[in-house]
């Protein structure tokens, strides 16, 4: 997938870590997609990419549940509240330093407001008028 092309800095890595964390879930809870996701979970994967790509902190996010914004849908956040808490207990194993960068990064406190066009998509939008 080229999802990593928009994407850099601190909002690629929550795009690993939330993308590990579907692959353990998909893996135990959907038995015939072993080597990739299913299409359920590969659409969740692109759906949690297009958040981050527009989160409104930029590169200065806050972890999800830290967030006072909430840009997921009511069932898309149910969705990530599942896989987050199946997979989170199970990351330390195959990924041990993708779960404590996150663990570590879930201690900071949230940001206050967020500064106005500041989203990831916003400042490529505004590089690209530049050129």
């Amino acid at each position: 997938m080229a999802f990593e092309q928009l994407l850099s800095g601190k909002l690629l890595r929550e795009f690993e870590t939330i993308s590990a964390m579907v692959k353990i879930y998909c893996k135990a809870h959907h038995k015939d997609a072993p080597a990739h996701p299913c299409a359920e979970c590969d659409d969740f994967i692109e759906y949690a990419h297009t958040r981050l790509d527009r989160c409104p902190y930029g590169q200065e996010k806050p972890t999800c549940n830290k967030c006072p914004v909430h840009c997921y849908k009511p069932h898309m956040k149910a969705k990530a509240r599942e896989i987050m808490i199946f997979a989170g207990p199970r990351m330390l194993l195959p990924h041990p330093i993708m779960a404590i960068r996150h663990l570590m990064s879930e201690r900071k406190p949230a940001p206050g407001k967020p500064p106005k066009a500041h989203s990831n998509r916003h400042q490529r939008i505004s590089i690209s008028n530049q050129d």
